[in-house]
């Protein structure tokens, strides 16, 4: 089990919304605050992780014909469980989520991962795959957040930091945010559905200029090394 392999790929050779290109539906629709993003992205890690570890857990005992089935059950009982504790504990977030959080069922991350690591893997590393994938895409959410609410609406951390009753955090969704410039300034297009596929685009340009830029990087330190080992030999 490599640890540090696995928090690298969750975060960034392997970010499963800009190097995966999966679970994009809910990722443009629901960066639009702060609270928003941080709601969505921890309910995904709780329930990535849970799902993960019973996956991987009963997966010598799940018939092949039937996996899929299996795992959609599995996924809904987790993604029920925290609905209903949203529902309960945090009411403002579950309905700004809205039918988002029940969709859970069939994203694409969930289910990828339980298909192309848990069945194959033991508990330990489906756990930490599914905490780091899961902080991966909570990171995608809160930037695109901050990008969008930000340059949108001049705004920082709305519906979570409320600074009229004196700045503190809140779990209730009326949080104005820090208004760091007047809104009239800010380029309204990002707070609109438009503005979330132009913000995860340029994510994933700049993702993927990074990823080649290490990849020569290290292809140009290997061909360095191996040219000095053939000098040596010789």
């Amino acid at each position: 089990m490599n640890i540090k392999k696995q928090f690298k790929e969750g975060l960034i050779t392997n970010n499963p919304v800009l190097v995966q290109q999966i679970g994009m539906c809910a990722t443009m629709a629901i960066t639009t605050t702060l609270f928003n993003g941080i709601g969505m992205g921890l309910s995904v890690l709780i329930i990535l992780t849970c799902c993960n570890v019973v996956i991987s857990a009963i997966r010598k005992i799940i018939p092949d014909e039937i996996r899929l089935a299996i795992f959609v059950v599995v996924i809904a009982t987790f993604v029920t469980i925290v609905d209903l504790l949203l529902q309960a504990f945090v009411p403002a977030l579950s309905e700004a989520l809205g039918v988002f959080i029940p969709l859970i069922v069939v994203n694409c991350i969930i289910i990828g991962r339980a298909e192309a690591f848990c069945q194959k893997m033991p508990i330990g590393p489906s756990f930490f795959d599914g905490v780091f994938q899961g902080l991966g895409y909570t990171c995608v959410l809160i930037i695109m957040c901050v990008v969008r609410e930000l340059l949108g609406a001049g705004r920082f951390g709305g519906g979570l930091i409320d600074v009229a009753n004196g700045f503190r955090l809140t779990l209730d969704g009326t949080g104005g945010g820090i208004q760091i410039f007047p809104e009239t300034y800010g380029a309204s297009i990002l707070s609109l559905p438009f503005g979330g596929f132009l913000t995860l685009g340029c994510l994933m340009a700049v993702m993927q200029y990074a990823l080649k830029k290490s990849a020569k990087k290290k292809e140009a330190a290997e061909k360095a090394a191996a040219e000095i080992e053939k000098e040596v030999e010789e």
